[in-house]
């Protein structure tokens, strides 16, 4: 990703020319909070418009793509606001983010399982079991005396037919397949993201209360 390129080549040019930067530090504290405020958006913006039924503003897939986004530059740049000092409630913060990260990533592979349209469009259940019904009575209400004048227009039809039972049964079960492990999924990352952002707003709260008020 281009965005995580030119993170990295700034942080290495730094600390080519400089040192690394302490967590601590302004440019230290600059990353923690330019990357916790994306993982915030990563967690809020994408969920806020799921919900949005009313008056919904862009396509889920590009608000997907920017979730994507926001949560992998994010996550990058908290593990270097980290200074690679893993110790203490910043090293299992650091840790959980990676962890997060990796279950978002589980999480869309899951989600590119589920079977679309054409215009990458969800496909419904309910959809494919109308068209599955429409088939199974196209091919059982089909009339006998187009086999009598054209066997093999009627043979064909009938395998059009038997292939496209065959599809739209494969995509159904796919569909219920994916989505008992989103459901799963689901269920995991949630909390996850959850124990993340209160071990995110403990470790704010201990370097305001350490590097602030103590001095």
């Amino acid at each position: 990703m281009l965005a995580i390129v030119v993170v990295t080549g700034l942080y290495a040019g730094y600390v080519a020319a400089v040192a690394v930067p302490a967590a601590s530090g302004l440019l230290g504290h600059a990353l923690g909070i330019v990357g916790f405020a994306m993982i915030l958006m990563t967690e809020t913006l994408y969920s806020l418009r799921k919900r949005a039924t009313r008056r919904p503003r862009g396509r889920m897939r590009a608000w997907l793509q920017f979730h994507i986004w926001t949560g992998i530059v994010g996550s990058w740049l908290v593990v270097v606001h980290s200074a690679w000092n893993f110790n203490g409630l910043a090293g299992w913060l650091t840790l959980m983010t990676v962890v997060v990260v990796v279950s978002g990533f589980i999480g869309r592979y899951i989600y590119t399982a589920v079977p679309r349209t054409a215009d990458g469009v969800l496909i419904e259940a309910q959809d494919l079991m109308v068209e599955l019904e429409a088939v199974r009575r196209g091919v059982l209400n089909a009339s006998p005396a187009d086999g009598a004048v054209a066997p093999a227009a009627a043979r064909s039809r009938e395998q059009v037919a038997a292939r496209r039972l065959d599809d739209l049964e494969r995509q159904l079960a796919t569909l219920r397949r994916a989505r008992r492990l989103l459901a799963t999924w689901h269920a995991i990352h949630v909390p996850l993201g959850m124990a993340l952002f209160v071990m995110a707003f403990a470790h704010i709260g201990a370097a305001v209360f350490y590097a602030t008020l103590l001095r």
